[in-house]
């Protein structure tokens, strides 16, 4: 087996609506075009997809709730992370810096689900 490129990442949401504002409208990615019979909503970053598939019986589970980066996570590189703080800020969402001290940050979707935010060198 060769595995030659990584596809998408699919993220469970209990409500599709308020995923999508916070996928499209907080985080600025980019929608595409799905043809699948299910709910669902496609996000592109590169190369790279994010799947957002509603499940009304979803209900996240922190397993370390006192440090989110210690859960399964999508991570996305941001080009300043100081900035990406401040727009996360006045959206309302809660936000928890990396304990590791890089310039990293937490924050989670309207499900729960945890996204992390780095700013590369």
């Amino acid at each position: 087996m060769n595995i030659t490129r990584y596809l998408h990442t699919a993220i469970l949401v209990s409500d599709l609506a308020p995923a999508e504002q916070f996928y499209g409208g907080v985080l600025g990615l980019s929608k595409i075009n799905r043809r699948l019979n299910y709910p669902g909503a496609w996000y592109e970053l590169g190369e790279i997809q994010v799947h957002l598939i509603e499940d009304k019986d979803f209900v996240p589970q922190l397993q370390n709730p006192a440090k989110w980066g210690r859960n399964p996570h999508l991570a996305l590189a941001v080009e300043n992370l100081e900035a990406a703080k401040a727009h996360l800020t006045a959206q309302g969402c809660e936000l928890q810096l990396s304990a590791s001290g890089r310039a990293a940050l937490f924050t989670q979707d309207p499900d729960g689900n945890v996204i992390e935010l780095t700013e590369l060198s």
